[in-house]
């Protein structure tokens, strides 16, 4: 970055029409000053709202690996997002637990503070969002130059019996000695 300015704020919105349906998700990053870096709205053809929200804050940490910087300073209206990504919120969507994961694996390496604000503090965003959605394809200045394909960054759906990160698997047991009948009298037997 330049000046070694490694501080930048970052704004993400997404949105869909229909949810699910045509979306979009965009992100604006500024350097201190205030000056754009770049911003992007990336058109998604079939999405949900939050699918897109999440795809706005992955897309805002791959541009910003790429400009160099190392603290993020990131706004969204996304109550929802802000509380799953500080673990507040548990992810219960598949789909959405696993775009955490991709999301989290791109964030290390980052200081980032991610906080929530209104709509009206996330305007240039969500202008961004349905500039793209009208226009039916991505658009944006200084946009991700070589964005990854979804093999690069996924990862695989959690397994279901997770304890402590590792997968926990039912016990199966071998039988040292062989298991003797025992003939017991029955309690009635007598009667």
């Amino acid at each position: 970055m330049k000046g070694g300015n490694s501080q930048v704020k970052i704004n993400i919105d997404g949105g869909s029409r229909g949810n699910p349906g045509p979306g979009a998700a965009a992100y604006v990053i500024c350097d201190r000053e205030g000056q754009i870096l770049a911003q992007e709205g990336h058109f998604m053809e079939h999405c949900t709202n939050n699918q897109a929200e999440y795809t706005a804050l992955k897309l805002a940490l791959i541009k910003a690996r790429e400009l160099g910087a190392t603290e993020l300073f990131i706004e969204s209206d996304s109550l929802l997002l802000v509380k799953q990504f500080l673990g507040e919120y548990k992810i219960k969507n598949p789909d959405l637990a696993a775009r955490m994961q991709v999301i989290r694996r791109l964030a290390a390496g980052f200081t980032i503070h991610l906080k929530h604000v209104l709509r009206e503090f996330n305007k240039a965003p969500d202008a961004l969002a349905n500039k793209a959605m009208d226009a039916k394809e991505s658009l944006g200045f200084n946009p991700i130059i070589n964005l990854p394909g979804e093999d690069e960054i996924s990862c695989p759906l959690p397994a279901k019996n997770m304890v402590n990160n590792v997968e926990v698997k039912p016990v199966v047991r071998k039988s040292s000695a062989k298991k003797q009948s025992v003939n017991q009298p029955g309690l009635f037997d007598d009667f």
